[in-house]
């Protein structure tokens, strides 16, 4: 990696946009940004919950690549809006590849951070014939430890203030299962309740995303239109332990065998610590592990902006 830091690409609209159905009551939005017929790839957000916005347009070479991103179920403009019923990993995963049949694409780049990399791993050991490379930002996989960790006891002893507004919704007799609390909040027939936990979980995630505040940030996770889809779905998800085994990701590893990778993974980052990417890393010889030493989780830290547009220009060939 050169020392110069790369930004986004300029701003960039869609060449085509669609609904695509997938049963069970959802339908998916999604758009195509690029040059049709140049390298394939699809975005995965994060969350679960998260939603795609402008700025994830941007972190490719719009000459070199063709670029979907979609709204996953309940999530943006998919409909129904933070539906969590028929809403699991494993149909996201299905979801993925229905697109990729629908682009006609042999096979793409799988881009993802934090949950987007969870998505993107078990896309990728479901369907690794499908999968050029991978681009993993923050890794996440879903094991107890890693949950543990930004609901139970971790990211509370450095985010102690914010820590004590998170818990401090919930009654103290709750607070020993802190993701059920909430989900049963987040579940209720009351919508101030519904409301007044989605806020709570998802300024907390905002919270931890970044190594230095972003209050612009935060209000955007305060949004009720961000906010309720992004803890309903989020809460289920972690209730479930996102629909997988414990410790599947790494155990399934020998999946991606031929893949090559890159992740980009902040140093400081709060809400997904870096061993997860170094364990990754350690399982999955083809990976390359770039660490941002002055950066936290988001996409939109200066040094992530700069690793994750470096590695899509790498994997596309372009000279630095």
């Amino acid at each position: 990696m050169t020392d110069t830091r790369c930004a986004l690409y300029p701003e960039i609209e869609p060449y085509e946009t669609g609904v695509l159905e997938v049963g069970e009551g959802h339908s998916l939005y999604w758009e195509r940004v690029g040059t049709k017929g140049a390298k394939p790839a699809v975005f995965l957000h994060g969350g679960p919950g998260g939603g795609m916005s402008p700025a994830h347009r941007r972190q490719w070479d719009p000459e070199l690549y063709d670029v979907l991103l979609f709204d996953q179920r309940g999530c943006g403009k998919s409909l129904p809006f933070a539906e969590i019923e028929n809403n699991d990993t494993w149909r996201i995963v299905e979801d993925i590849e229905r697109l990729r049949e629908m682009c006609g694409h042999e096979k793409w780049q799988a881009f993802g951070g934090s949950w987007g990399s969870t998505l993107a791993l078990a896309y990728a050991q479901k369907y690794p014939e499908r999968v050029s490379e991978l681009v993993l930002r923050g890794v996440f996989l879903g094991r107890q430890k890693e949950k543990d960790w930004l609901y139970s006891y971790g990211a509370s002893e450095i985010m102690a203030e914010q820590w004590d507004d998170f818990t401090g919704l919930i009654p103290e007799a709750e607070r020993g299962d802190l993701v059920k609390a909430y989900h049963k909040r987040l579940t209720s027939n009351d919508e101030e309740t519904r409301l007044a936990a989605a806020r709570e979980w998802s300024l907390w995630e905002g919270t931890v995303a970044t190594l230095l505040p972003d209050p612009a940030l935060l209000d955007s996770f305060a949004d009720p239109s961000k906010a309720v889809p992004f803890a309903r779905i989020c809460a289920k998800f972690f209730l479930e332990d996102f629909f997988l085994e414990e410790a599947q990701l790494l155990k399934n590893v020998d999946r991606l065998a031929g893949i090559p990778g890159i992740i980009v993974q902040g140093r400081h980052d709060i809400c997904t610590p870096p061993v997860s990417a170094w364990e990754l890393k350690k399982a999955w010889p083809e990976a390359d592990l770039w660490i941002v030493h002055d950066a936290g989780h988001s996409a939109g830290e200066t040094g992530i902006v700069d690793g994750l547009v470096k590695a899509t220009d790498k994997l596309a060939g372009k000279k630095a």
